[in-house]
């Protein structure tokens, strides 16, 4: 059996840490005892995006993605998006950024030195209170779900002034779109109290198989 190796350590602004591994040619991010993500699943973060864009009119989009992850979300958009598109993405953890150009390279293939493509460094909560009608989508994997389980702080996301802020930096016909490890009735009416029309989507963790996750699509 191949051993795991511990290969860093980052510390989430505002406490806790994330830890990298590496099995054979397999990485995991752990917090905890919970294991954030992974590179053997990558289905519903690129559906995050894929099914996000499918829903967009504007023929030059221009995204936020909240929570870069391993870059599945980002090299999903990438790969439908046209050559006048734009995505920014915000990462909070300097670390995440650093192992994605680091030891998951060949995960990236290049993604973050795309044209198309403005890293915010910092909160995406910040990013979005500071956006006006600025974004055809805004897209959040910052979590295993609408709590904030990596960082107390991220709970403001999802709380209705979070998603009020949300609603006002996108464009008229805008997608917020959410991912969670699984349902959350409590969510799907906050988001129709603020104002959204709500779609929840059952997406797999890997193509046709895994653990079935969820996504809101919020118009």
């Amino acid at each position: 059996m191949i051993p795991r190796e511990h290969l860093d350590t980052a510390h989430i602004p505002g406490g806790g840490e994330l830890r990298l591994y590496q099995r054979g040619a397999e990485f995991t991010v752990a917090l905890g005892g919970n294991e954030l993500m992974s590179s053997r699943m990558a289905g519903s973060e690129e559906a995050l995006a894929l099914m996000a864009i499918e829903r967009l009119k504007a023929p030059a989009p221009h995204l936020l993605i909240g929570g870069y992850g391993m870059g599945f979300t980002l090299r999903a958009a990438l790969g439908r998006l046209g050559g006048q598109a734009r995505v920014s993405v915000a990462e909070l953890v300097p670390e995440i950024i650093a192992w994605a150009r680091g030891p998951m390279a060949a995960l990236t293939a290049g993604s973050l030195d795309d044209p198309r493509v403005a890293l915010i460094q910092g909160d995406v909560a910040e990013a979005i209170a500071a956006a006006k009608a600025r974004y055809d989508a805004i897209l959040l994997d910052v979590d295993n779900g609408p709590d904030g389980l990596s960082r107390a702080a991220n709970d403001r996301l999802y709380a209705a002034r979070g998603l009020a802020a949300a609603k006002a930096a996108l464009k008229p016909g805008g997608v917020l779109a959410i991912w969670s490890a699984g349902p959350d009735a409590k969510f799907t009416r906050r988001l129709k109290d603020a104002g959204f029309a709500v779609e929840e989507a059952v997406v797999r963790a890997r193509a046709g198989k895994g653990a079935r996750h969820v996504i809101w699509f919020a118009r």
